[in-house]
Formats: C-alpha cells, sequence, structure tokens
C-alpha cells in the first residue's frame, strides 16, 4: 500500500527531563503513520570521538550537534517522503538553532514545540530515570525561555500527564507551525 507524502515535521523541544522523548513518541503514535525520530539515538551513533552537548572542545561539540540536527532532518524528510509524519525530540536552545532546523526543512511545515514544566518537576522526574541529565543542563531553562518566547507551542506540563499533554499539543496544532 502506497501512502501519499505528507509536508508536517515535528519537532519537540525542552531541556533534559522536559519529556520530550516520551511525548514525541506518544505524539507520533497519534498519526496514521507517524514516525519517533530521537536525537539522543543519532548523536549516540558516533562511537569514537563523541563529544556531549556542551563538551569540550566546545567546536567540536557543536559540529556534532549540526550533524546530529542534519540527519534528523535528513530522516524526516526520508519519513515525510513515505508518506510517515516525523516527529523529532531533541534540545533547540536558540533560534539560531532552531534556524538550522528551518533551513533544512524548507519546503515542509514545521510544527515547533517546547515542553517548559517547572525545574522542580524535571528534578523529580529525572530522579526516576536510569541516568541522570537534568540537573547538569537546567541552567539552559533560563535562556530557553529568554531565547525562544513566542515561538511554536509552550506546554507547561507540570500537572499533566503524558496523555494530557499530547491532547493539548494536538488540541492546538496550529500554534505549532514556524514555518
Amino acid at each position: 500500500m502506497e501512502s501519499r507524502p505528507t509536508t508536517d515535521v515535528w519537532l519537540i523541544n525542552g531541556i533534559p527531563g522536559a519529556g520530550k522523548t516520551t511525548v514525541a513518541r506518544k505524539l507520533a503514535q497519534r498519526f496514521g503513520k507517524g514516525a519517533h525520530i530521537e536525537g539522543d539515538r543519532l548523536h549516540a551513533f558516533v562511537v569514537a570521538g563523541n563529544v556531549a552537548p556542551g563538551g569540550t572542545p566546545e567546536e567540536e561539540s557543536n559540529r556534532q550537534l549540526d550533524l546530529c540536527a542534519r540527519n534528523m532532518c535528513l530522516l524526516s524528510r526520508s519519513f515525510a517522503e513515505a508518506g510517515f509524519v516525523p516527529v523529532m525530540d531533541y534540545v533547540v536552545a536558540s533560534r539560531r538553532i532552531l534556524g538550522r532546523y528551518q533551513e533544512q526543512l524548507q519546503g515542509y511545515r514545521l510544527h515547533f514545540v517546547t515542553l517548559a514544566p517547572s525545574i522542580d518537576v524535571v528534578l523529580a522526574r529525572d530522579a526516576q530515570r536510569d541516568k541522570h541529565f537534568a540537573r547538569q543542563f537546567a541552567y539552559l531553562d533560563e535562556g530557553m525561555r529568554r531565547e525562544l518566547a513566542g515561538v511554536g507551542l509552550w506546554v507547561d506540563s507540570s500537572a499533566m500527564t503524558v496523555d494530557e499533554t499530547v491532547e493539548h499539543i494536538h488540541e492546538r496544532r496550529k500554534q505549532t507551525a514556524v514555518t
């Protein structure tokens, strides 16, 4: 069965522990045909010479972040051409970084959602995970709020379940478009 291409691509943003991966996966499942593209998994494809986001040397860390974003966009285009709505998740800390996604996804309608629960909620969620990153990257919250205010849809999911968050996003999908 052949599918018609889609022009919609989603990008779920937030600091580590905000719920990006869980929400993105659940949102992708909501579409008749959806694909979840997890940025952290793509970044982990580099098995030798990997420099973590925010790591040193900074130039190499930024280069690898760009590489991850480019590959996420390539996968998104491929899935969209095959009729699957791609839902990416990754940390997008500035308008400049968001601009990279917009450039690479020209011709597609980019839906941008930032999950913005309180820091206390993020730290509590992070404590329930096997790997703990939230405290290390909590500083991104303030800058992200300042830099990306008014861009796409912002969701304070502090008091929401995953299903409620996805429903909230779906109901406000017109507010998510950034291209």
